[in-house]
């Protein structure tokens, strides 16, 4: 595979195998891995197929290697001669990814609801 689109918390995410990506925090430990199945593009030997919206079958696999929070923000807002002042932090929490794997065609076994 060349590479692929997918999306995870709302934003889409072009990957190939052996790519470190930081995305929106997942609930996974340090160690596991994650699979993505909503897989809106793959490339594969210059070959491009596109999903409807998704391409069926295709996912992608991926180690979480940190769970981590990046720098702070400072929102600070001011106006003159009124005496307003308002100071506001943010710190975004982020999952760290390494893309392992493309699979297309694989087909993932149905469960079944009870």
């Amino acid at each position: 595979m060349d590479y692929a689109i997918f999306r995870t918390g709302g934003k889409q995410y072009r990957v190939k195998p052996g790519d470190v990506l930081d995305v929106d925090k997942l609930p996974l430990d340090v160690g596991a891995v994650a699979e993505f199945g909503e897989v809106l593009a793959v490339s594969d030997g210059g070959q491009v197929t596109f999903g409807a919206p998704q391409v069926e079958g295709a996912r992608v696999l991926a180690e979480v290697q940190d769970q981590y929070r990046d720098r702070k923000i400072i929102v600070f807002k001011y106006k003159s001669k009124t005496r307003y002042r308002k100071m506001r932090g943010h710190r975004q929490n982020f999952t760290r990814l390494l893309i392992q794997d493309i699979q297309v065609g694989a087909a993932t076994p149905a469960r079944r609801r009870r």
